[in-house]
């Protein structure tokens, strides 16, 4: 029986990527720049001062000169002097001088270089070499990863942009600066503030009395608004958002886990438009209504602001979608609503309990905003040890719930409140509390803790500056018993209907045509 002849092209064993060699080429290297390191920080005491920023004992490429570089380390900190002998001897302390190839070698490395006058350039060659071989080494495990059928493509990428960012972090050293070079920045920064409107220093959130208080949402800010089902936590975002969007043209973002985008904009449309949310839910507008919706929400049918609906959203989800957000349109603010729908690291679940799993989460949405360098605000639920508590029942920091760790993490902690909802209908002073929302601000790591009282307009689900209030129609001001001079106008008459109002005869579907008929769209990332 004779033998099949064998293919050579089946037969023949695939290469690997995992070692650069298998390609033809030598990882990147400068060997002779490293013994001329390690011979100058042998000859000169003072030289190593100069490179230890810069140098790592991995930066060296050869197994000999790491372990002569650690020998080195060891010495300085120690407080040993460094030469020669005293490096030999540390060799041999560590168990490393057959490693390191002998006092032979040792010896070698000082005759190669005649003083350490530019020793950190040399450096800095050899940090750059190794900085390829830690790009090559990620590439090739993201390739071998990506050929496995059971990899999940997301914590893939997240583990690839976060390999990266190490990367860049580890060498990447900020130096130290000194007084005057400080002193000028600050200086250029308060110059630049201070033509800011308003003393806004941050992303502002559209409320007066709320921006006194913070100047504004900043940067790197992790921001926690909490409270009960049913006061609000939505209407209030939506609105922030809203006012950044629209009014100052700051690209903002929403990950909605609890609502669906067109849910979301539909509050967003009786928000801008004054009409009846139940209206808008059920479509059910006159002639004149359809004419104002249209009319109202025109700026904000083109406003930069980016809705995500994705239910049960992982962290690593998110901090892909937001770092693609940053890259492609700048977003000045991201809002997730809200922290305990989300869902930890996939690769990291089923090891500890929820109360861990949303510890990660925070410290996570902490460093997507530092990263970014954003304001991140995250809704939360509070416990119902509110309901149960006597009195009138105003959040405190011990009620968020499933975590600690929130507390902890955020910068700032807000609590919404309406005095109304527990059927409190005056306050301490007698005044009504109809209409009336607070903003506890019981957390200000950058700033004083205050309460900020805002009017609530539960018809158009949105929130409003307590002392303008005289702007909204009649309708709006009888829901939260408003009463001034414009009272005596009849509440029938709508707020629309004016001597200046445009009037528009075509029907619904022609008015929305024309609305939606732009270049924007808020889903689409």
């Amino acid at each position: 029986m004779t033998d099949k002849p064998t293919n050579p092209r089946i037969t023949r064993k695939k290469p690997t990527f995992d070692n650069p060699n298998q390609l033809g080429k030598l990882p990147p290297q400068a060997i002779d720049l490293e013994e001329a390191v390690l011979g100058a920080l042998m000859l000169e005491k003072d030289a190593l001062t100069n490179v230890i920023d810069i140098l790592k004992v991995e930066s060296f490429y050869k197994d000999a000169h790491q372990a002569i570089f650690q020998a080195i380390l060891d010495l300085f900190t120690d407080s040993q002097p460094i030469d020669l002998l005293t490096v030999t001897a540390q060799l041999r302390k560590n168990g490393a001088l057959e490693v390191a190839g002998g006092a032979y070698y040792i010896t070698e490395l000082t005759s190669k270089v005649s003083s350490a006058a530019n020793i950190e350039y040399h450096a800095r060659i050899i940090t750059e070499q190794s900085i390829k071989r830690e790009m090559i080494k990620i590439a090739s495990e993201i390739q071998r990863d990506a050929f496995e059928e059971t990899t999940d493509v997301f914590e893939l990428l997240d583990k690839m942009e976060q390999s990266l960012f190490e990367i860049s972090e580890k060498n990447i050293r900020k130096n130290y600066s000194d007084m005057k070079s400080i002193m000028r920045e600050a200086i250029a920064e308060m110059e630049a503030k201070k033509d800011q409107k308003d003393g806004l220093t941050g992303v502002p959130s559209g409320f007066t009395a709320l921006d006194r208080v913070t100047s504004g949402w900043q940067k790197s800010d992790l921001v926690i608004i909490a409270a009960r089902p049913a006061m609000g936590k939505t209407a209030f975002v939506l609105t922030v958002l809203r006012n950044a969007a629209v009014d100052h043209n700051k690209p903002v973002a929403i990950f909605s886990l609890e609502m669906s985008s067109v849910q979301l904009v539909n509050r967003l449309i009786a928000s801008e438009a004054e009409l009846d949310s139940e209206k808008i839910k059920k479509g059910s507008l006159a002639e004149h209504e359809w004419a104002q919706l249209v009319h109202k929400t025109a700026k904000l049918s083109k406003a930069p602001l980016f809705v995500d609906d994705t239910p049960a959203l992982s962290i690593l989800e998110l901090r892909a979608k937001c770092r693609k957000l940053k890259a492609q349109h700048d977003i000045q603010m991201v809002v997730v609503d809200y922290l305990q729908l989300m869902s930890g690291d996939s690769g990291k679940g089923g090891s500890g309990n929820r109360e861990q799993e949303i510890a990660s989460i925070s410290r996570a949405l902490k460093k997507i905003a530092k990263e970014l360098s954003i304001p991140v605000i995250a809704l939360s639920q509070l416990s119902r040890a509110v309901e149960t508590r006597g009195g009138d029942k105003r959040p405190q920091l011990s009620d968020l719930r499933e975590s600690g760790s929130i507390e902890q993490d955020a910068d700032m902690v807000m609590f919404l409140y309406r005095p109304e909802y527990y059927g409190i209908t005056e306050d301490e002073d007698h005044n009504s509390t109809q209409g009336l929302g607070e903003v506890i601000i019981a957390k200000h790591r950058n700033g004083s803790l205050e309460n900020v009282k805002l009017r609530f307009i539960g018809k158009y689900t949105k929130f409003t500056d307590l002392d303008n209030f005289s702007n909204y129609s009649n309708d709006a001001k009888q829901e939260v018993g408003y009463t001034t001079k414009f009272a005596s106008q009849s509440s029938g008459t709508s707020s629309f209907d004016q001597p200046n109002t445009i009037k528009m005869s075509s029907r619904a579907n022609d008015d929305m045509d024309d609305l939606m008929n732009t270049n924007t769209n808020p889903t689409d990332f």
